[in-house]
């Protein structure tokens, strides 16, 4: 597990390097996107004001997480980067962050209804990423709500650029049946999978949703 706790750390340096930058980009890309937008708007229907949803990686915007919020829903972020929970929180001051590493989650279990991941996967070897959702079933409870994205492709590796800053960051692509696997080989079953072209303004890779259930 040294390989994984070493790319945990370099994605912690990395966004506590760029994450005034990353919130300047991408504070408002959610009036741009309207396919997310409406999927996480069809995610939302299926909590209440009693449920808590955990936005796990949240960056530095907490927009992802504020876009639920703002309907009603108790939703809390969090991310590995201390400087971007401190963004998330100046930014967001009636939500709650907290840094955490999502490997070793400090929820208790089956203490949360949904979870969102948007990108927060992919800075880990794959051969590591069953953790992840080993995590994600664990705080859940049962009938609990998981929306997971990603970009495809079939690369992995470490990059030495990341918003124009040199550091050092591991970047993993994945395909629909990768993420499908890694739900449903720990304890999900499939609710919805679709990819979508990228916006001329994003990166030139498709994106992929899925959405799975506790079972």
């Amino acid at each position: 597990m040294e390989e994984l706790a070493e790319a945990n750390e370099n994605t912690r340096k990395s966004y506590d390097l760029v994450a005034e930058k990353y919130h300047e980009l991408f504070k408002n890309e959610m009036k741009q996107k309207e396919f997310d937008r409406l999927l996480l708007d069809e995610f939302a229907k299926h909590f209440d004001s009693e449920s808590t949803i955990c936005d796990m990686g949240c960056g530095p915007s907490g927009h992802i997480a504020k876009h639920l919020y703002d309907k009603g829903l108790n939703v809390f972020g969090i991310d590995i980067s201390e400087k971007c929970i401190e963004i998330a929180q100046r930014e967001n001051s009636e939500m709650k962050f907290q840094t955490m590493d999502m490997t070793s989650l400090q929820i208790a279990d089956e203490a949360i209804d949904g979870i969102i991941s948007f990108y927060s996967i992919i800075h880990t070897p794959k051969q590591f990423v069953k953790v992840f959702f080993r995590e994600f079933n664990r705080v859940l409870r049962k009938g609990g709500r998981i929306l997971v994205v990603v970009k495809k492709g079939d690369t992995e590796g470490y990059v030495d650029r990341l918003l124009g800053y040199k550091t050092r960051i591991y970047s993993t692509y994945f395909n629909e049946e990768e993420i499908k696997g890694f739900l449903e080989t720990n304890g999900f079953r499939i609710i919805l999978s679709e990819t979508r072209q990228p916006y001329e303004f994003e990166i030139p890779n498709e994106r992929i949703y899925t959405i799975g259930e506790k079972l």
